[in-house]
């Protein structure tokens, strides 16, 4: 079974409360974020957003949202029956201080058609990265 990943970290001066409130307001992402066209729906455990990416603006992924554990992890996921395929994208914030947050995101795709599929996803590292980036500024530029 093939396996593709991409990851980015981010140290972020900022607290992971403040971090997370950007994280978990899929409204705001368009703000902050240049990788994202838009984000509709709750970011809760068990709940369903839609998310249209620059990547590819005709497309609307439709991603199950769970382990939820504000302000520290949550998991967004799609994929397709019987795991022929499957794409995970797994947030993670750590406290270095009160002050400061250690980001990471990283998305793993998985399955028995991963190998052929993700040969048609275009690279992700840069939208990864002006998705860290963008939070980082948006973390950091947000009064106390």
């Amino acid at each position: 079974m093939a396996t593709k990943r991409y990851s980015v970290e981010r140290t972020i001066d900022a607290g992971p409360q403040r971090v997370w409130e950007l994280l978990a307001d899929a409204d705001g992402y368009p703000r902050w974020n240049p990788a994202v066209v838009s984000l509709s729906g709750r970011i809760a455990d068990g709940e369903t957003i839609k998310l249209v990416s620059t990547v590819n603006p005709g497309r609307t992924f439709s991603l199950a949202v769970s382990g939820v554990e504000p302000p520290n992890a949550m998991v967004w996921s799609d994929g397709m029956p019987l795991g022929l395929f499957r794409g995970v994208r797994t947030f993670s914030l750590r406290a270095v201080d009160s002050d400061r947050t250690e980001f990471s995101m990283q998305e793993r795709y998985s399955g028995l058609l991963s190998g052929l599929i993700t040969r048609a996803i275009p690279d992700l590292s840069e939208s990864f990265a002006q998705f860290a980036d963008g939070l980082k500024r948006a973390a950091e530029s947000r009064p106390s």
